[in-house]
């Protein structure tokens, strides 16, 4: 029997110094606008994951901060189900496009791009909720 498991990935929402959030344009299908991430390797730490996808996809050193929330919808990814620890990180400097990644841009919530692949449009919609109400927002009884 093959055994079929959700696939973990990591997404880093990237608070560069002076302001604003670092996407990336993706190269390869699904195309659109993300939040910097990917799959976990083997052997690797969700922080080691989210610390090297980071660096590969946009040249950033991060400093993690926290975790914000885990995303599981099946459906959050077109190709198969994923499930993604978001990280919250800071860094300082210009990010630069690189690994899978065809653009970096700084968006704030006010200048967030049309096209927001995946679920990264609803994660974005939290982490702006959670900056202004704290933890609260991620009860499960809300």
């Amino acid at each position: 029997m093959k055994q079929r498991n959700p696939i973990p990935t990591v997404d880093i929402i990237i608070e560069l110094e002076g302001g604003g959030i670092v996407l990336v344009e993706r190269r390869n299908p699904p195309h659109g606008w993300a939040i910097p991430g990917g799959f976990v390797d083997v052997g690797e730490s969700l922080e080691e994951c989210a610390r090297r996808e980071a660096l590969e996809e946009t040249g950033l050193h991060v400093e993690l901060v926290c975790q914000m929330h885990a995303y599981s919808d099946p459906k959050r990814d077109p190709r198969f189900h994923t499930i993604s620890v978001v990280f919250v990180a800071r860094a300082k400097g210009r990010p630069v496009a690189g690994d899978d990644a065809k653009n970096t841009a700084i968006f704030t919530k006010e200048s967030l791009p049309e096209n927001i692949a995946f679920d990264h449009r609803k994660i974005l919609e939290d982490y702006f909720l959670w900056k202004e109400k704290g933890f609260e927002v991620f009860r499960l009884d809300r």
